[in-house]
């Protein structure tokens, strides 16, 4: 890396090397191949995955694609690992945790965003098996054997399968695993807004699936997102533990076909609510 702090003083970069190092792991792909079928060269991603440097947020996405998982757990952790490059975290970190917390320990959650987080790291085993699959089809189209004339040719990553729900079909689902959260199909809805504890919120807003959802980060134990557009249902998510808050949170889906009064809103164990507006990204009040 090319700044001043040494790699120990940023955690959040460091965890995203090594996620992206995994991510790499599970396409079996060198970085020769890697250069092959991005636009990112075989000494880019040297640096990019031994953290020496940040990679793009494309680059992100790329891998992400080829190694068959949604990128919204690696975008997350992009955001963080940016915040800590540009040193602009140094004036945004959050309070630590109170003392006398035991590492690990459980807050109190509500059954269903319980039951939703537990769902969401289900999720990540079965993304796991599914790179299987990509892994296998890039190699037989980069394996020995192939025509010379077909030698210089790029093989381009497959498209991403059709989305499984779209508008109201879409209220209460993953937006993974509907597969609403494809590369370059979604666009953030303002920029992300810090809460007074640290936390960041933004509303995601899905071409693909004409849904949206509310991405959380920098999170507590204790701490919950919600998301809702007017006579719709609230869709929530609960910090539950501390290994949920060292990862990003989203919400389930709501339909977003009309944006007029999507509202996100977060909310601390203690202290007020604070929500924003996706059409204009200013705090309200409750």
């Amino acid at each position: 890396m090319t700044g001043t702090a040494p790699p120990a003083a940023r955690p959040a970069c460091t965890r995203l090397a090594q996620a992206l190092q995994d991510l790499r792991s599970r396409t079996g792909l060198s970085l020769a191949a890697l250069a092959e079928h991005t636009t990112y060269s075989k000494s880019s991603w040297a640096r990019y995955l031994n953290g020496r440097q940040l990679p793009p947020r494309e680059a992100v996405e790329a891998l992400c694609t080829m190694a068959g998982q949604p990128p919204g757990r690696l975008e997350a952790l992009w955001e963080l690992a940016e915040l800590e490059w540009s040193g602009r975290n140094q004036t945004s970190a959050a309070p630590p945790p109170p003392p006398g917390r035991p590492a690990g320990g459980a807050a109190p959650a509500d059954g269903p965003a319980l039951r939703w987080n537990t769902r969401r790291r289900r999720w990540a085993l079965a993304a796991a098996a599914s790179a299987i699959t990509v892994v296998a089809a890039i190699w037989m189209t980069t394996s020995p054997g192939t025509h010379a004339e077909d030698a210089g040719q790029r093989t381009a990553p497959s498209r991403a399968p059709a989305p499984a729900c779209r508008a109201q079909t879409c209220t209460g689902a993953d937006p993974q695993t509907m597969g609403c959260a494809a590369p370059g199909q979604t666009r953030r809805l303002g920029p992300p807004y810090r809460s007074r504890t640290g936390a960041h919120l933004v509303v995601v807003f899905s071409s693909r699936c004409h849904a949206a959802w509310a991405l959380g980060w920098n999170t507590r134990a204790g701490d919950a997102f919600e998301l809702s557009v007017p006579g719709g249902a609230v869709e929530q998510v609960r910090v539950a533990d501390t290994l949920d808050a060292e990862d990003a949170l989203f919400t389930p889906m709501t339909d977003a076909g009309d944006l007029t009064g999507l509202r996100a809103c977060f909310t601390p164990p203690t202290g007020r609510q604070e929500c924003v507006h996706a059409d204009s990204p200013q705090n309200s009040q409750p």
